[in-house]
């Protein structure tokens, strides 16, 4: 995935119907957004929620499923629950 751009993944994404990538988050942002892709491939996310409570996690999911135009349900976070650094999964019901 390194050096894919966001519209290559939402591309392997519908083709696929599932994608893995890593993500650095960003928390207590002045706005949620994604930045873009960092130089080893991952999401780069600023979210305005704090890491306290699942917060941050629930407003990523918020955010990406937002961007690759799917139900929040369909993102999850696989590894890194309470890092920075998740690897997220997001799956396109075809």
């Amino acid at each position: 995935m390194a050096g894919a751009g966001l519209a290559d993944l939402g591309k392997k994404l519908l083709t696929e119907g599932k994608l893995t990538f890593r993500v650095k988050v960003v928390p207590r942002a002045a706005k949620s957004e994604l930045v873009g892709v960092l130089e080893d491939g991952s999401l780069k996310v600023k979210l305005a929620a704090v890491p306290e409570k699942g917060k941050a996690n629930e407003e990523l999911r918020q955010v990406l499923a937002g961007v690759f135009g799917v139900p929040r349900n369909q993102v999850e976070i696989i590894a890194g629950e309470t890092s920075p650094r998740k690897l997220v999964r997001v799956t396109h019901a075809k």
